[in-house]
């Protein structure tokens, strides 16, 4: 590792276009299909941090990557989740630096097909590359519970909780200024008197794998998109994929902000009651009564005539909750000690390396479209990483909140930001941005910023 990596934080961005002309979805969809190209790129980004040291060698290495869902569209491959060629690629770059051990983990969306979500070659290729190299590739679904509502079929306890960890970060939760004894915290599709248990005034529990812990290295592989709840998704909001049960997880407050809570603007008498048939079917969920209840909470919500930003799932910019517990997540993942505290000082390195040769825009993260950036990110600073990507995307980073905030947890240090290896600033860096298409409810809010 270089002196400048040991003494500072750092953001590492490669493009892989050698001109504005070739930053289009056909050109860029073809370094997909280029493994040369991409181990080079992934081994030129990551040198100073893993070729002069024994970061890797001998040790657990935790591959995190943005599978927030299996594949619906031919083009999810690309702007949905983490590339699989590059999820490979990185796995070979790593097994060249002799880990004992290395697993891949996420906790996708409760109705994910995870045999859909892993295609019989990746997992072909994985069982390859671990037979060449004789170290274990494991790879895991840190989901507890799992729930089709097309088949109303629910799958609880998938994963003992032995194999997590609670943390209570109490009173110094991001989420603490915004709770109440009202217990108002909603995660859209999930049973709101379980999340009412991990969630209220003093009490903000988070349910997170074994396996951060269990691993010597963490690396961060996700994908860069815009996201309806915080604007975008990127090094910060990958990590909420580190917490096993999404009932541990608040999404919004329930009501508008009229009466309290974030999940539209004003306050209306049939959005609220749609929300009310919606805890009621999420109370029943794997029960017949289940189905009526949707049908209740759909056409009272349709009667309100909802706008852009009323969302049953409170996908606009006025969400003041799911950028608060990707706060609460990144500091667990850095400073959480196995015995569910909160240390003063990090407790292990987090790397990141983001896959944005083609982005998503638009309704992100779940049904995202194409974005030509262009361009591979390797970082230990989720939060610098994050607003250089937000730049990328034209977008102000002062405007999201999630990326507000973690600037002020950054603001004094010293950060090396690079760009095809010479050292750039974050006003350089906006020569390179593209225009990108907000999530549909933040499409006036962000444009033109």
């Amino acid at each position: 590792m270089s002196e400048k990596s040991k003494t500072f934080d750092f953001v590492h961005i490669e493009t892989v276009f050698s001109s504005e002309h070739e930053r289009n979805i056909s050109f860029l969809s073809d370094k997909y299909n280029q493994p040369g190209l991409l181990k080079e790129k992934i081994r030129n980004l990551t040198k100073d941090a893993f070729n002069s040291n024994h970061t890797i060698c001998g040790k657990s290495v935790l591959l995190k990557p943005n599978w927030v869902t299996h594949d619906r569209k031919e083009q999810d491959a690309f702007c949905l989740r983490t590339n699989d060629n590059l999820l490979l690629a990185f796995v070979e770059i790593m097994l060249e630096y002799n880990p004992s051990r290395i697993l891949i983990g996420d906790a996708p969306i409760q109705n994910c097909n995870w045999n859909k979500l892993l295609s019989h070659q990746f997992l072909k290729s994985i069982d390859t590359l671990q037979q060449i190299h004789s170290i274990p590739i494991e790879i895991k679904d840190f989901r507890r519970v799992t729930f089709d509502p097309f088949k109303n079929e629910l799958n609880k306890d998938r994963n003992p909780l032995s194999d997590y960890i609670i943390f209570d970060l109490e009173k110094s939760s991001y989420l603490e200024p915004i709770s109440s004894v009202r217990n108002n915290f909603r995660v859209t599709n999930y049973d709101p008197g379980r999340l009412a248990q991990s969630h209220t005034l003093g009490v903000h529990k988070y349910c997170v794998t074994k396996e951060l812990f269990n691993a010597d290295v963490i690396i961060s592989l996700p994908k860069v998109k815009t996201h309806q709840k915080t604007g975008i998704t990127a090094a910060l909001k990958n990590l909420v994929g580190i917490n096993g049960d999404k009932d541990f997880l608040p999404h919004h407050r329930v009501g508008g902000q009229g009466l309290g809570g974030d999940c539209y603007p004003g306050k209306n008498i049939l959005r609220r009651t749609a929300e009310y048939f919606l805890d009621c079917a999420n109370k029943k969920q794997g029960k017949n009564i289940y189905r009526f209840y949707i049908i209740l909470s759909k056409v009272f919500w349709r009667s309100s005539f909802p706008k852009v930003v009323h969302q049953l799932a409170a996908g606009w910019p006025g969400n003041d909750t799911s950028w608060r517990m990707v706060m609460d997540l990144n500091r667990i993942a850095v400073f959480g000690k196995k015995d569910g505290t909160i240390a003063e000082v990090p407790q292990r390195s987090l790397y990141s390396f983001c896959d944005g040769i083609i982005g998503g825009q638009g309704d992100g993260p779940l049904n995202p479209e194409p974005l030509p950036l262009g361009i591979l990110c390797f970082t230990n600073n989720s939060a610098m990483n994050d607003i250089c990507m937000a730049t990328l995307m034209g977008f102000d980073f002062q405007k999201i909140a999630l990326l507000k905030t973690a600037y002020q947890n950054i603001i004094h240090k010293k950060i090396d930001l690079s760009m095809n290896e010479k050292i750039i600033t974050l006003k350089d860096l906006q020569a390179y941005s593209v225009p990108t298409l907000p999530p549909p409810a933040w499409v006036d809010y962000l444009s033109n910023t």
